[in-house]
């Protein structure tokens, strides 16, 4: 239907017809326009679409309670869907009442558009657009990770978007750009606080990006060394965020060279108090260009024995076998002694020693040897495991038997422990005795104490 041509009489307002940005002259403070759309809520028919708004949030509530258990059914039968689709339908699912509210107040808008006077419909288009931008927003800040940055960012975004439907940016920027001071030639106020935060933000958070995305196709290369990898990526981080920062202060019109005088101070001061730290961080350099160490690598330093789980800027994580993880600084690994069991290899060797009775054939018991432990699992059979004869006991004769492993991460206790397992069963099988000392103890007689002579 067309609309109508004639003049709203109705209502004791008569500039009940009128926009809300209309009746808002130039020149008003942030305060005084927010009066006046105050004010405006409580005319007839700006009532009238209140009620319906509020009706159809009611009505959307009550869809989602009738649909959102059986969304939540279908999802539960679709379990061989990807990741990715599965988390889309759980948001969805999660804002199921915004959707259908959004759905509801932009028919009702359009109905009304179309039907009636547009003064009668406007505060319905307000909210239309109000709650189809904050919906939005919501979906488009799930990209981000963090709880408190995706909420930070959301709530800002929402401000913004408010101000900007109801026509009070300029107002907003002007009262929080009165909220400030003067240093010198620059001003420093709210506005440039939040200017800073959405602008360098917003480049950080694409530097992050792009980090990430690089760093994965980093990862993925085979033909780059780990320590390089480790070495790249960090300056690439370096580099994206620092020019982030750099672009993000000169978006701002900050001039950076008067800061040269006092940043020399501060790194003068820094270079004298934060000694190991720098020291640290020059070894976590030194560590990466010369490979001395990289991910994966089996260290022992000191009584840590572990493999490197991570390379820092200040130090290097370590797992130990029992769970533990200790983070080493860099500079103790380049000026104390490091064991690097698969610095160049992973081929690593154990010694098992053992001794047998003497009335056993020591020829027969290096080949039962031999042959336990070639069976064992993790014992390599293209390195030869070999078993000498290395002394004459008080009990026994004693053997040593060396065998070869590729794989030191998984633990160097429990082979040792298989193996002597092995050697315990092959030498049962073969009647082949492991002596413990002995010792014979003869009681000559009872001795009596004779008392010295009395003099």
């Amino acid at each position: 239907m067309a609309k109508h041509t004639t003049p709203d009489t109705e209502g004791t307002d008569l500039l009940a017809n009128v926009p809300i940005e209309k009746l808002m002259g130039a020149g008003q403070t942030l305060f005084e326009k927010a009066d006046q759309i105050v004010a405006t809520l409580f005319r007839t028919w700006n009532q009238y679409q209140v009620a319906i708004a509020v009706v159809l949030f009611a009505v959307a509530h009550v869809l989602r309670m009738i649909f959102g258990p059986r969304i939540r059914e279908w999802m539960a039968s679709r379990e061989n869907w990807p990741k990715w689709q599965m988390r889309i339908l759980v948001v969805v699912n999660q804002r199921l009442r915004a959707i259908f509210y959004v759905i509801l107040i932009w028919a009702a808008y359009l109905l009304m558009f179309n039907l009636t006077w547009p003064s009668r419909s406007y505060l319905l288009g307000i909210i239309a657009t109000l709650a189809l931008s904050w919906l939005l927003i919501v979906f488009v800040t799930r990209l981000i990770k963090s709880q408190f940055l995706r909420k930070l960012v959301r709530w800002i975004a929402w401000t913004y978007v408010t101000l900007d439907v109801f026509g009070l940016v300029a107002e907003a920027t002007n009262w929080l750009d009165s909220a400030g001071f003067n240093v010198g030639e620059h001003r420093l106020s709210l506005l440039l606080a939040v200017q800073a935060f959405i602008i360098i933000g917003a480049l950080i958070a694409a530097a992050r990006f792009v980090t990430m995305t690089t760093s994965s196709s980093i990862r993925s290369n085979d033909d780059i060394s780990p320590s390089m990898k480790v070495l790249i990526i960090k300056a690439l981080q370096i580099g994206f965020y620092g020019a982030a920062l750099y672009l993000g202060v000169n978006a701002l019109g900050i001039d950076l060279t008067g800061l040269a005088v006092l940043s020399g101070a501060i790194g003068v001061g820094l270079g004298f108090g934060l000694q190991k730290v720098v020291s640290n961080l020059v070894s976590g350099v030194i560590i990466l260009l010369d490979k001395s160490i990289k991910p994966g690598d089996v260290i022992s330093l000191g009584e840590t024995f572990g493999w490197i789980n991570s390379l820092g800027a200040r130090y290097v994580s370590v797992v130990t076998r029992d769970g533990k993880e200790y983070l080493i600084p860099n500079e103790d690994l380049i000026t104390g002694q490091v064991v690097n069991w698969s610095h160049s290899n992973d081929f690593v060797r154990l010694d098992i020693y053992f001794g047998t009775s003497y009335g056993d054939n020591p020829h027969k018991v290096r080949k039962l040897a031999i042959a336990a432990a070639s069976g064992v699992d993790r014992v390599l059979t293209s390195r030869p495991t070999v078993c000498h004869i290395v002394g004459f006991g008080d009990s026994s004769v004693d053997y040593i038997l060396r065998l070869w492993i590729s794989d030191p991460t998984s633990g160097l206790t429990n082979i040792r422990g298989n193996v002597f397992l092995a050697l315990w069963d092959t030498f049962a099988e073969n009647g082949i005795s492991i002596p413990f000392p002995q010792r014979e103890v003869k009681v000559l007689g009872e001795n009596k104490l004779v008392p010295p002579d009395e003099t």
